[in-house]
């Protein structure tokens, strides 16, 4: 039963800003590497091509704190993840009940290797996300390479741009071995990556059959309030995102009430960017306010200078509030100390009785 005590910390937590060690050139850098594909296609004349590619540059987020060369084999490895998530999700979206199920297969397999290799956040969430929008696109064969170059082509902006960065913050720091093996649980990461696989596909099979404009708003959505550590963070993740949601779905529908032209929409998505990793890591109900019009812009920046702007909020909010309560489900699930137990437990028999064959 919920106690008034846990109803104040909720509210309490929604204005807590947590310290972090975060410098204001992370979100500076992150946004450059959104913002220059972004106003290079406009300058061609190719604004998909610029918001394909730019999706790409998000790689730059998962460059850890470390040396230089730890630095480099992450991103590079990453980039390629990148790369494989949405080749992967285009190739099968000629059929959307296989694109769910390979969508859920993916999802289990780069959640179980960024568990593996200890992968910081946003761990999973980009790979999925990526596989997400790849997923629900048009499926044109003779626009698949083309498709797959810019997302390479994003992300190796951002790489060019990460090792720049990592010469001059790295010049004169002394690091300690990073190449720690750390013994894991390996039957809850299998136990994790089968739920979350299959809720990823339950998400995306969920918005395909409710004929949903962009269906992969629900995937989206479910992975972000998955990403909780805690049950307590996933019930909470939920809530705020949910309510950060709607307060930034009203932010949206001001911003496009000012007939914003593509120039103006790109750079607000470079403001937005810089924002959304400035308040993440130390505000998460307040960064969905400003993350809601960035994806809302990333996703439909077309659409958005066309479709009448209640229409797109409403149609907008329905979908992440499915896909939040579906991730809610999911983390229920997950951090449910009994069926854990149980499942890892039929795991373990299961590997046992196969190696006995």
């Amino acid at each position: 039963m919920i106690t008034l005590e846990q109803i104040q910390s909720e509210i309490v937590s929604l204005f807590q800003f947590k310290k972090s060690e975060r410098t204001w050139h992370v979100p500076f850098l992150a946004s450059l590497c959104v913002g220059i594909p972004l106003f290079i296609g406009y300058y061609l004349g190719k604004s998909t091509y610029g918001i394909t590619a730019c999706i790409g540059g998000l790689v730059f987020l998962y460059l850890p704190s470390s040396s230089l060369a730890r630095r480099m084999v992450t991103i590079l490895a990453c980039s390629f993840g990148f790369v494989f998530a949405f080749t992967i999700g285009v190739l099968f979206s000629f059929n959307p009940y296989l694109s769910s199920i390979v969508l859920g297969i993916f999802a289990a397999f780069v959640h179980w290797v960024s568990r593996f290799y200890q992968l910081k956040p946003p761990g999973n969430f980009f790979f999925i996300m990526i596989a997400s929008i790849a997923s629900c696109m048009p499926f044109d064969p003779e626009g698949i390479p083309v498709k797959v170059g810019l997302i390479a082509m994003g992300t190796m902006l951002a790489c060019v741009i990460a090792f720049i960065y990592s010469i001059l913050i790295t010049k004169g720091a002394v690091f300690k071995s990073e190449f720690v093996v750390v013994v894991q649980r390996s039957y809850a990461t299998i136990f994790e990556a089968v739920v979350i696989g299959f809720f990823m596909s339950v998400s995306l099979l969920t918005g395909l059959l409710l004929k949903l404009d962009n269906p992969y708003w629900l995937p989206i959505s479910c992975a972000a309030v998955i990403q909780g550590v805690t049950l307590q963070q996933v019930w909470r993740r939920t809530f705020q995102r949910i309510l950060g949601t709607f307060v930034g779905l009203s932010l949206t529908w001001g911003l496009l009430e000012f007939d914003l032209n593509l120039f103006w929409i790109c750079f607000s998505i470079m403001v937005l960017q810089f924002v959304v990793e400035t308040l993440i890591v130390r505000q998460y109900a307040m960064a969905i306010v400003f993350m809601t019009p960035l994806t809302i812009f990333l996703a439909d920046v077309g659409s958005a200078l066309k479709i009448d702007p209640n229409v797109l909020i409403a149609t907008r909010f329905l979908d992440i509030i499915i896909g939040s309560i579906i991730g809610a489900v999911a983390g229920w699930i997950l951090h449910h100390q009994y069926l854990r137990d149980q499942s890892e437990r039929r795991i373990r028999k299961t590997r046992i009785a196969i190696y006995r064959k």
